[in-house]
């Protein structure tokens, strides 16, 4: 079991930062032949990087656009990050001072990232345009989410996992040294959904975590009048037609 899961944990994130490596070149290399910042937008690149910046910790087009949601999708996300964060004690020796502090907040947030998927969730049925155009991809995304949550919960309180052991196996793979994995049936299920999230995240509509940076409408200053806005491929076009 300590084999199985070691490789298929490693493999899985190779393919999350591979796949990802790859969609972000791709989002890097695909023309924005138009100037098409959403208005009112900043006219200068600094104003750019702090509206990106309130964008990304604030959601602030998601809280003006409907405000429920964006309870339920800040709820979600800002827990979800702090048990990310609260994770690092599992690879970290000595662990840093930081993550000891913020572990006994971190052991409440996943009822925050319940709440919110469960919140999220519930809008894609109780929605009706947000329900018309939800494919049955979003919902087993969700239900992956959920069940990673869930599990993670029920080790913390229901059924408790040895995390002695499990911290051992975890540091084993970082240095390629494998170390035995308890063979808790919660562990094993959120161990395994943890790697198919890695595994689908470049495929899926979660790619936009780091798609939001290439976002015309945010990322483009408003200066059409200032500055013409040509794309690469737009002006290497129009320098060789002008040569002829």
């Amino acid at each position: 079991m300590t084999t199985v899961f070691a490789i298929l944990l490693l493999v899985a994130f190779a393919v999350l930062v591979v796949g990802v490596a790859l969609k972000v070149r791709q989002y890097w290399n695909t023309p924005a032949p138009l100037k098409i910042a959403t208005t009112p937008a900043p006219t200068t690149r600094s104003g750019v990087v702090v509206r990106m910046f309130r964008e990304l910790v604030f959601f602030e087009s998601l809280f003006k656009s409907n405000k429920w949601i964006w309870v339920f999708g800040y709820l979600f996300h800002g827990a979800m990050a702090l048990v990310l964060l609260r994770h690092l004690r599992y690879f970290t020796e000595p662990v840093w001072d930081w993550v000891v502090l913020i572990q006994p907040f971190g052991k409440y947030a996943g009822f925050a990232m319940a709440i919110g998927l469960f919140g999220l969730w519930a809008r894609r049925f109780l929605v009706d345009r947000v329900r018309y155009i939800s494919a049955l991809s979003d919902h087993l995304m969700l239900a992956l989410l959920v069940g990673i949550t869930l599990t993670g919960l029920g080790m913390k309180y229901v059924a408790h996992t040895d995390i002695v052991m499990l911290k051992a196996f975890a540091l084993g793979l970082l240095h390629f040294d494998w170390q035995p994995l308890p063979t808790h049936p919660l562990l094993l299920a959120h161990l395994g959904m943890v790697a198919l999230l890695m595994v689908v995240f470049p495929f899926s509509k979660l790619l936009h975590a780091p798609g939001v940076f290439f976002s015309p409408t945010r990322n483009q200053v408003d200066n059409p009048r200032e500055r013409r806005h040509l794309a690469a491929w737009a002006a290497e076009l129009e320098s060789k037609n002008g040569g002829d």
